[in-house]
């Protein structure tokens, strides 16, 4: 199985530590990119105008300025460097040791930083978001696209695609051919709040559960205890099922 997050806009860093070292991270066929991608946005960072550039607030100068660093900052394993409402409920700290290592294999975040990376991979705290045409770079959805289609397939290997990624980080790379026809959309009703938090605690019971369902229809009966579901078949070919999860 493999389980698609977003990263999270706020995030967790530490005044000591070793820095991010690249070529540890998981996916190494991605660290060509990450290093043309951290060198840009620590460029761009740099200048006056670098909010406008990361549409953020101008508000943001430290934020912004951790971008400038990002080759000596400390680093902390990617679960605890996202935090808010999603990785609140996710939770990984707090899984027993069985649903970690499940966590740790399924998991992965897509980062407009990194491209990818797993629970356990030591990364910086950045700002920058997927959006972003970055100078030199280009919009990083499109930058990444080809390189995560290399290694995401490989990472789902016969398992299901349960995706909790927002509309911007989904188009950083889509499932094709099929793969696509084990693609699942997780998607909530209401407010984004409480869907950030349903897929959140989605995400936890399906690392709990530990059932590495095939088929998608399966992940009725994973998650039916917890929530109230409802499953809905791709609209056309290559697109996903959509998953509507409300909890109880």
């Amino acid at each position: 199985m493999l389980i698609l997050l977003p990263p999270s806009e706020s995030k967790t860093g530490r005044s000591r530590g070793r820095a991010v070292a690249l070529e540890t991270l998981s996916f190494p066929e991605l660290t060509e990119t990450r290093r043309a991608v951290i060198d840009a946005v620590a460029k761009v960072s740099a200048h006056p105008e670098a909010a406008d550039v990361l549409g953020v607030s101008p508000n943001l100068t430290a934020e912004i300025a951790r971008n400038t660093v990002l080759d000596s900052a400390p680093s902390l394993p990617a679960s605890r460097v996202y935090s808010g409402v999603l990785y609140d409920a996710f939770d990984h700290a707090s899984l027993d040791t069985p649903a970690r290592r499940r966590a740790n294999r399924w998991v992965v975040v897509v980062s407009a930083l990194y491209g990818a990376v797993r629970p356990t991979d030591a990364i910086a705290p950045y700002r920058l978001s997927m959006a972003v045409n970055l100078p030199g770079v280009g919009p990083l959805a499109s930058a990444w696209k080809p390189e995560l289609s290399q290694v995401l397939p490989h990472a789902a290997g016969r398992g299901l695609v349960v995706d909790c990624r927002s509309s911007t980080y989904a188009a950083a790379w889509t499932p094709q051919g099929e793969l696509a026809d084990r693609w699942v959309q997780v998607r909530v009703p209401g407010a984004t709040h409480m869907a950030k938090h349903t897929r959140g605690l989605v995400t936890r019971h399906l690392c709990e559960v530990g059932r590495d369902v095939r088929k998608v229809p399966q992940l009725l009966d994973v998650l039916g205890d917890a929530f109230e579901v409802a499953l809905t078949p791709p609209a056309k070919p290559g697109r996903p099922w959509v998953l509507d999860a409300t909890a109880r």
